[in-house]
C-alpha cells in the first residue's frame, strides 16, 4: 500500500528512516565540532549551541602569551600603569602594593631563618 499517499511516489519514504553507516563515517559524526570555517564561531554568543565542553576546549586553544607590557608592568608593581600614564594610583592599587612589599619582606625573612 506504498501508493496511498497524497504526498508523493513510494520513492520518497524508502531507504532514509535506517541505514547502517561505516565505522568511518561514525567517527567523522563524532567529531562535529572540527566542522566548519575557521572563527565561525564566538566564544561568548549566548545562542550558539555549542556545548559547555567544546567552549572550555575552545578557550583552552586559544589561550597563549596574552600578556601585554602594562599588564606584565602591573604585576610587578600594582601603581606602575597609572603612573606611566601620567596618572595617580588608586587607593586599591597602593594598597595592593603595600601589601606586595609586606609579602615579599615576609618570604625574605623567612629565607633568612
Amino acid at each position: 500500500m506504498s501508493g496511498n499517499s497524497s504526498v508523493g511516489q513510494s520513492g520518497v519514504y524508502e531507504a532514509g528512516d535506517q541505514r547502517n553507516y561505516k565505522d568511518s563515517e561514525l567517527k567523522a559524526a563524532q567529531e562535529p565540532y572540527k566542522e566548519g570555517k575557521e572563527n565561525s564561531h564566538k566564544n561568548l554568543d549566548s545562542k550558539d549551541e555549542r556545548s559547555i565542553a567544546n567552549k572550555l576546549a575552545a578557550e583552552e586553544r586559544n589561550k597563549g602569551p596574552s600578556d601585554d607590557p602594562e599588564t606584565a608592568a602591573s604585576k610587578k608593581d600594582p601603581t606602575l600603569p597609572a603612573t606611566l600614564h601620567g596618572n595617580e594610583p588608586s587607593k586599591g592599587a597602593k594598597l595592593d602594593a603595600e601589601l606586595q612589599a609586606e609579602d615579599e619582606q615576609r618570604l625574605r625573612e623567612k629565607q633568612g631563618k
